[in-house]
């Protein structure tokens, strides 16, 4: 039986708004009716063209989904990653300190915080030069991962970097051997510390690449595994790595790769940062929690973004969604929102395994401002697809001696989301290119190239400065938006089997590649290209 539509109502008053100018809702107290606070964070979505009746709709869509039983379980322990049989708790990372959540009856709290006792014990000697190495003191990091244990944490080093005042942190993740022999180049294998970050220990990337730091480092010093730790619950592993135990933190399975920083896989981060900034850290996602739990839909930020999300991508039907941070430290948050969003819904299967009835989750993607201005924003603004832009900015930067340049990128950020709201008509470009001296058949041909269509969606994330608080605020809101997007597309947002396939053919390629087995049972373009690749 064909399951009814639950966004048909949305679909049928689309249909007769889709041409309306989002300009002409703005009346008295648009701005203020379509925009939400999360402490001394704005979200402003008021230019969109949802309405109130959209609006209504939306947070009725959001209430019959389940998103708040869904939410309630979810913070509970309960184990809502169905496919895997596993709770989703990344919150327990960031929970306060009289915090209380069991898992199969047993309270996780007390591991949670003795670990991160542990990381904070580490840190600390890290930087004080306590933990010296076997050159004096740890100068720089090196943080081998991928995936979720990469961009996270090399997103939120660069965010952060105002309050770096410990070693210098690198990330290689890419297997590509450049990425580990640019990094290592110029530093100092004694006073180097290398984090390996695999919750497996057998992640065939992370493994190559750590690999080939213990051989670089082994040139330098006595005992290359005592300049190593790991982020990991392969104990048996990491001993035979010769790592010790006292160096190995692990995290439950109920910690996606993808939602891991709050943990463990955040050590880097509290190197480069101290505990103290890590702790604020998690206190701003501690906070974008409790918002998340206690307002109302109406109000409630992530609910807001999901629901804006849906709109675009389910019913206007637009594929992408363009991440606009005018914050240059937040150049990465683009690429993190990526794996976040897209990994957790990029599926094609409802939760009872039926083929979903409507488009999951959009394509994901975006650099900073003002760099993307002379880049892709010309086909934001006059290209034939409709892409929603999300935009982020501070009040404040965090260089007082330059912040004549903040005003200007502030400048630039609103001036973008307006033209984009407005446009330029024909009419306007005509009278513009009339004043250059232009007349008939090439005024009209000049003045065409200069319309702006405008009535381009766009949404505002506003906030006093990008401080550790202020991060774990943004990561967290971004981790709710997923989870209520999932929940109302139907979908498990938790798992990640499509990553799954290209590991095990990668796997069997090998061996061709080597010479060792025959291309025969490939296909014509996959033998072809080994034959033309192979060493």
């Amino acid at each position: 039986m064909t399951k009814p539509d639950k966004f048909a109502s949305l679909k049928a008053h689309f249909a007769t708004v889709a041409d309306r100018r989002i300009l002409s809702l703005f009346g008295q107290g648009r701005a203020q009716n379509f925009s939400a606070m999360a402490g001394e964070m704005l979200f402003d979505f008021s230019k969109t063209n949802i309405d109130e009746t959209a609006l209504g709709l939306l947070l009725a869509l959001a209430e019959n989904s389940g998103v708040a039983a869904k939410r309630a379980a979810m913070f509970a322990g309960e184990k809502i990653n169905e496919t895997e049989g596993r709770a989703v708790l990344h919150t327990a990372l960031r929970a306060g300190p009289e915090a209380v959540i069991k898992v199969d009856g047993a309270d996780v709290m007390p591991e949670v915080r003795a670990t991160r006792a542990r990381m904070a014990a580490f840190a600390r000697d890290v930087r004080s030069g306590a933990f010296a190495g076997q050159g004096g003191k740890i100068t720089d990091v090196i943080n081998i991962g991928i995936g979720g244990s990469d961009l996270g944490p090399a997103m939120a080093t660069i965010a952060l970097s105002p309050y770096a005042d410990g070693p210098r942190l690198h990330y290689v993740s890419n297997v590509d051997g450049a990425h580990i022999a640019d990094t290592v180049k110029g530093l100092n294998p004694a006073t180097t510390l290398v984090i390996v970050a695999s919750k497996t220990f057998t992640t065939i990337e992370t493994m190559t690449n750590a690999n080939t730091a213990r051989t670089w480092m082994a040139k330098a010093v006595a005992n290359p595994a005592a300049q190593f730790c790991a982020v990991s619950t392969a104990a048996e592993k990491t001993a035979a790595y010769g790592i010790d135990p006292a160096r190995v933190f692990g995290f439950e399975d109920w910690v996606g790769g993808r939602y891991s920083l709050w943990g463990p896989i955040g050590l880097g981060l509290m190197l480069s940062i101290g505990p103290e900034a890590f702790e604020d850290f998690l206190a701003g996602g501690r906070a974008m929690d409790q918002h998340f739990l206690s307002e109302p839909f109406a109000r409630n930020l992530p609910v807001l973004l999901a629901l804006v999300g849906i709109w675009h991508n389910q019913i206007c039907g637009h594929a992408t969604r363009a991440v606009l941070p005018y914050d240059q430290r937040l150049s990465r948050l683009p690429a993190y929102l990526q794996q976040l969003e897209m990994e957790s819904n990029g599926k094609r299967v409802s939760m009872d395994g039926a083929d979903l009835p409507c488009p999951s989750g959009p394509v994901v993607w975006g650099e900073p401002g003002t760099n993307g201005q002379h880049a892709f924003y010309q086909l934001i603004h006059q290209g034939t697809r409709v892409v929603p832009c999300e935009f982020l900015v501070a009040k404040e930067g965090h260089e007082p001696d330059l912040a004549h340049q903040h005003l200007l990128l502030v400048s630039n950020c609103l001036a973008q989301s307006e033209a984009l709201l407005r446009g330029r008509s024909l009419e306007e470009a005509t009278a513009i290119m009339a004043r250059k001296g232009l007349t008939g058949a090439e005024l009209d041909r000049q003045a065409r190239h200069r319309v702006f269509p405008g009535n381009r969606p766009s949404t505002t994330l506003a906030y006093p400065k990008l401080t550790p608080f202020t991060l774990g605020q943004i990561i967290a809101l971004y981790e709710h938006r997923v989870f209520v997007e999932g929940v109302i597309l139907g979908i498990n947002s938790y798992d990640q089997w499509g990553v799954e396939l290209g590991k095990e053919l990668a796997l069997a390629l090998q061996p061709i590649l080597e010479g060792r087995e025959s291309a025969a049972g490939k296909d014509g373009s996959t033998a072809a290209l080994v034959a033309f690749l192979r060493p």
